[in-house]
């Protein structure tokens, strides 16, 4: 799986050996009416939301991350090995032998969570196969298991009726020709082994590339994708592959509001993409809010598991997929088929409409209500999805949506609001906020490259398309705010760019002291945390210690809840 550190990401900016640029192939006559896939196609995939990623191969019997803990020569990333001796990696498969693999079982877990299509790691960046390739002995064919196990998983979601799609990496670590003076050589390997996956399986709805930040000449990317598209006129394309085609992939982070170009995010049910015994999973919670955020951005999620070595999904796993499931059987017409918004996402939670009735998902309640921004429909009517009684209140300055503290689910509370037009055409006004820190005064230790798109007061104007960011190798800032007089606070919400701060504190201004009122550790997309009221004019946010230049895309306080 590509983590797009900094590192990673000045790999695209990295000129490939000459010897590299003998693989530039000039576009077939109409490739460029190959870039984008057909629109209903795309289309048909937003609307699924949400789909099954898996990651897996002979690492599984180490419990260790896929490809990356590969210890060869990661050519194209400017270095790094892991931890695995590559003569014992590159072997790993002459013991690989998952005899309770079952196509149709991981298919049946797919749909039993929810889960409208189901993309499988083909060839991760080690370079091995999971199908029975012409073009190499370095695959599944040729390990104890001997199976095709690509074959088996498309005839189980064929015969279920579930989206088919294939992650494929271009860059192979283990082949001997890729980004060599014969690299040419390898194109004609990549190009030839995604024929055979587009040509030997049946219908195939999807490929997911995952180029490392390569360009579009390093893997021919025009000629491979018209030659796709011939072969599987209905298939759909990420953009990992140099060229934009069809959709972004955020990982392992909730992609932002976006409803111009389709995304999809792709996260771990767990941290590890690959099986890892005892490894942290994520929360019903976590799992599903996440899921309604991507859905309220406009984004689909693309949510992974890595099977144990003896090809199972290992049973917590498949419990909390169905429990996801469980919760869509009932909540599901606010997710599938649905658009994200017409409201952008706050801190209270986010929405998405289809037709005349947008789906209010309050997921986190800063007070006894929630109140969103004028919009130029009438409600003629409204509910809970989630059962219970809700009070809303129309105005020409906003709604304010009451729920009793009985009909709260914990999760999410679905608040369906029937207009009397389409909810395509409600033009919220801009977001009310209840934020104390929105619009205030604010300063920082430091701003990237002293650009003025990063100031701090980017954290503070309650949109999250904006952020204050600091510079890189910074390990240690703080983001402070004067909210103009003292005011009682109860409640933090932080949204982070990436997962950088691993220790922090929030302080408030006594005379000349700085006074800790809460601490913690990690931050991530959503932090929001209730705490012992204060009394305070200027709030510091302390970050003590991040892995990278910390950059926030929000940060607000509250008034205490009642």
């Amino acid at each position: 799986m590509l983590f797009f550190t900094r590192v990673l990401l000045a790999v695209a900016s990295l000129c490939l050996a000459a010897a590299v640029s003998s693989a530039e192939t000039a576009p077939a006559a109409g490739a460029e009416a190959y870039l984008k896939g057909k629109p209903e196609d795309v289309r048909k995939w937003r609307e699924m939301r949400f789909g099954l990623f898996i990651h897996w191969g002979p690492v599984s019997l180490k419990g260790t991350e896929i490809g990356w803990s590969r210890g060869g020569e990661r050519r194209g990333t400017g270095g790094g090995k892991g931890p695995i001796p590559v003569e014992v990696y590159d072997n790993l498969y002459k013991e690989f032998n998952p005899t309770k693999f079952d196509a149709r079982e991981w298919v049946a877990i797919a749909k039993a969570a929810g889960m409208k299509y189901l993309v499988f790691t083909t060839k991760h960046h080690d370079g091995f196969c999971e199908f029975d390739s012409s073009l190499t002995d370095y695959k599944i064919a040729n390990s104890p298991f001997k199976r095709d196990v690509v074959k088996e998983l498309a005839g189980a979601c064929h015969e279920a009726g579930l989206a088919l799609g294939w992650y494929y990496s271009p860059p192979d670590w283990h082949h001997p020709d890729y980004r060599t003076a014969n690299h040419a050589r390898y194109v004609e390997y990549l190009h030839g082994q995604l024929r055979e996956l587009c040509t030997n399986y049946g219908k195939v709805d999807i490929i997911w590339f995952d180029g490392l930040g390569g360009s579009a000449k390093d893997w021919d990317a025009a000629n491979l994708f018209k030659m796709l598209r011939e072969l599987q006129p209905h298939i759909i394309l990420n953009n990992r592959a140099g060229l934009p085609a069809d959709w972004d992939t955020p990982e392992q982070t909730i992609g932002k509001f976006q409803t111009h170009r389709p995304w999809e995010t792709c996260m771990t049910i767990c941290q590890q993409w690959a099986w890892q015994p005892n490894d942290r999973m994520k929360s019903l919670k976590e799992c599903i809010q996440t899921l309604v955020k991507c859905a309220g951005g406009d984004g689909n999620l693309l949510f992974n598991v890595g099977p144990m070595p003896t090809g199972e999904i290992e049973p917590r796993q498949v419990e909390r997929l169905k429990e996801m499931g469980q919760w869509l059987a009932k909540n599901g017409a606010s997710i599938y088929a649905t658009n994200g918004g017409p409201f952008r996402p706050g801190a209270w939670g986010c929405s998405t409409y289809k037709d005349s009735t947008i789906y209010v998902h309050v997921l986190n309640w800063q007070g006894d209500s929630v109140t969103l921004p004028a919009i130029q429909k009438k409600i003629v009517s409204s509910s809970l999805l989630t059962g219970g009684a809700a009070q809303v209140k129309q105005s020409d300055e906003g709604i304010e949506i009451s729920v009793p503290q009985a009909d709260r689910p914990e999760i999410d509370t679905i608040v369906v609001l029937n207009l009397d037009g389409p909810a395509a055409e409600a033009n919220p006004s801009k977001t009310a906020s209840a934020s104390l820190a929105k619009g205030k005064k604010a300063t920082a230790s430091n701003v990237f490259q002293k650009m003025a798109d990063y100031l701090p007061d980017k954290a503070l104007d309650d949109d999250e398309d904006t952020r204050w960011a600091t510079d890189a190798g910074t390990h240690q800032a703080w983001l402070e705010v004067d909210l103009g007089q003292p005011a009682a606070i109860g409640q933090v919400m932080v949204k982070e760019y990436e997962k950088r701060v691993k220790k922090f504190e929030l302080q408030y201004k006594d005379g000349d002291q700085w006074k800790t009122f809460l601490s913690g550790t990690t931050i991530g997309s959503n932090f929001t945390k209730t705490f012992d009221p204060v009394t305070a004019q200027v709030v510091r946010f302390n970050i003590l210690e991040a892995t990278e230049g910390p950059s926030i895309w929000e940060f607000q306080l509250y008034a205490p809840k009642k």
